[in-house]
C-alpha cells in the first residue's frame, strides 16, 4: 500500500508533461526544444521517485522491527543485600513487601529534523512484586522492629526457648525443615529436649554438644534459598509473631474469638477445631511484609515470638486494628518499642535488612488470604504440615 501512495504524485506530474508535449505532427520540430527539456524534467523526477519510495519503506521497516520487539523486564526489582536482628525468646518469621516505585525513562530527544520527527521510545516501568487485593479484612501493622532466627539456631541453650532446633508447633522443626539427623537433644536439656538436631537453615558446624548453625546472607540470585545445604523440605520464607495458640493457656483459650479466620477455617475443613490442642490457626498462615528496602515479601508462620514469660498471647498487637505496639519490651535496639516478629534468613534478604543478626530494622506487615499472596520464592517450597510433637 505505501507504494501506489508514493507512485502517486510522481505519476500525476507526469501525465500533465506529456499532455504538453504531444501536438500535431507539424509543430514537432519547432517544439524539439521544449519536448527535450520536459523529458530531462520526467527523468529526474522518476529518479526521485525512486528515491522517495526507497525512503519510505526502509522508515516503515524499521519502525514496525523496533515496535514488535519485545522489551525485557526483571520480574523482581533487586533488595538491599542485608538485613538485621537479633536473639530473642521465641522466634519466627515475618514477610514483608511494598512495591518499589516503577521508573519510566525519559524518550531521548529527537535529533530528526521537525519537518519528519522520529518516533519517541517510552521503555517499559520496571514490573514489581506488588501484592494482590487482599480478601480478609488484616489490618495493617506499620514500624514494627523485627529481628532474624533460623531453624536450627540455639542463641542461648540454658533457655526453654532458646533454641530453634524445635519450635512451639514442631517438636521436630530442624528435621523435618532440612532432613539431616545428627542425634537427638538430650531429655534433660533446657531447650527442646528429645529433639533431632543437626538441621541447620545456615552454616552449620560441631557435633553433638559443640554443634551450632550459624546465619548467612542470602542473595536473590537463587531465590534466597541456603547457599550451603540442601534444598530445604519446608518453606524457607518463615517467621515468627508473639501469639502461640497452642501452647499459651490464655492464646489457646481466647483463640477462636480474636484469631480473624478461625471461623472460615473451621467451615473450610468441616471440623471445629477451637478446643482441640493438636490444632494450630497460626501455623503456616501467610503473612505480607513490607522491608527496609521497600520491596513486598511473603512468609509463614511457623513459630511464636519474639518474647518471653506469659507474654505469647499478644492479640491487642498481633490482630488489633490500631496499630498497637508489640507487648514485649525486648530484644530490640529501638528505646521506643520492642521487637515484634522474627524472620527467617530468607526473609531477611528478601527485605533488605542492614544486618544478618541486628535488632533495629523496622518493616510493615499484615496477614493475607492464600489467595492473595503473589507468585514469587515464597511459593518454591510451601509448608503444609499441622502440629507435631
Amino acid at each position: 500500500m505505501c507504494d501506489s501512495a508514493a507512485f502517486s504524485p510522481q505519476i500525476a506530474f507526469i501525465h500533465a508533461q506529456v499532455s504538453y508535449v504531444y501536438v500535431p505532427n507539424r509543430y514537432v520540430i519547432q517544439n524539439m526544444k521544449h519536448l527535450f527539456t520536459a523529458l530531462v524534467a520526467v527523468a529526474l523526477l522518476a529518479f526521485g521517485g525512486f528515491a522517495t519510495i526507497s525512503a519510505v519503506q526502509s522508515s516503515h521497516k524499521s519502525s514496525y522491527q523496533a515496535g514488535s520487539r519485545p522489551s525485557s523486564t526483571s520480574t523482581r526489582p533487586a533488595p538491599s543485600p542485608t538485613v538485621s536482628s537479633t536473639p530473642k525468646g521465641t522466634s519466627t518469621p515475618t514477610p514483608s513487601n511494598i512495591p518499589v516505585a516503577a521508573t519510566t525513562s525519559k524518550p531521548a530527544p529527537a535529533t530528526t529534523p521537525a519537518s519528519a520527527p522520529a518516533p519517541a521510545t517510552t521503555s517499559a516501568p520496571a514490573p514489581t512484586a506488588a501484592p494482590l487485593p487482599v480478601t480478609g479484612t488484616y489490618p495493617l501493622h506499620t514500624n514494627i522492629v523485627s529481628t532474624t532466627f533460623w531453624v536450627g539456631e540455639i542463641f542461648n541453650a540454658s533457655l526453654s526457648d532458646g533454641s530453634q532446633v524445635c519450635s512451639t508447633y514442631n517438636g521436630q522443626w530442624a528435621l523435618q525443615h532440612t532432613g539431616v539427623n545428627m542425634g537427638t537433644t538430650p531429655s534433660g536439656a533446657s531447650g527442646c529436649p528429645g529433639s533431632t538436631y543437626g538441621g541447620c537453615d545456615g552454616v552449620s558446624s560441631g557435633t553433638a554438644s559443640n554443634f551450632q548453625c550459624a546465619t548467612e546472607k542470602r542473595v536473590a540470585s537463587n531465590g534466597y534459598f541456603p547457599l550451603h545445604q540442601p534444598k530445604p523440605l519446608q518453606n524457607p520464607f518463615y517467621l515468627d509473631l508473639p501469639y502461640d495458640d497452642v501452647n499459651d493457656s490464655t492464646a489457646f483459650a481466647e483463640r477462636c474469638n480474636v484469631i480473624p479466620w478461625a471461623a472460615a477455617d473451621n467451615a473450610k475443613t468441616g471440623v471445629n477445631h477451637c478446643a482441640d490442642s493438636s490444632y494450630s490457626y497460626m501455623k503456616n498462615a501467610w503473612v505480607q511484609i513490607t522491608g527496609p528496602n521497600g520491596g513486598v515479601c511473603y512468609g509463614q508462620v511457623e513459630d511464636a515470638g519474639p518474647s518471653s514469660g506469659s507474654l505469647y498471647h499478644d492479640s491487642a498487637y498481633v490482630f488489633g486494628a490500631n496499630n498497637a505496639r508489640p507487648a514485649n519490651k525486648s530484644f530490640s535496639g529501638d528505646p521506643s518499642q520492642g521487637a515484634g516478629m522474627d524472620v527467617s534468613p530468607a526473609l531477611n534478604g528478601c527485605l533488605g535488612f542492614a544486618e544478618l543478626n541486628g535488632d533495629n530494622d523496622h518493616v510493615s506487615w499484615r496477614f493475607v488470604d492464600r489467595a492473595s499472596v503473589p507468585a514469587g520464592p515464597w511459593l518454591n517450597v510451601v509448608t503444609t504440615s499441622g502440629v507435631a510433637n
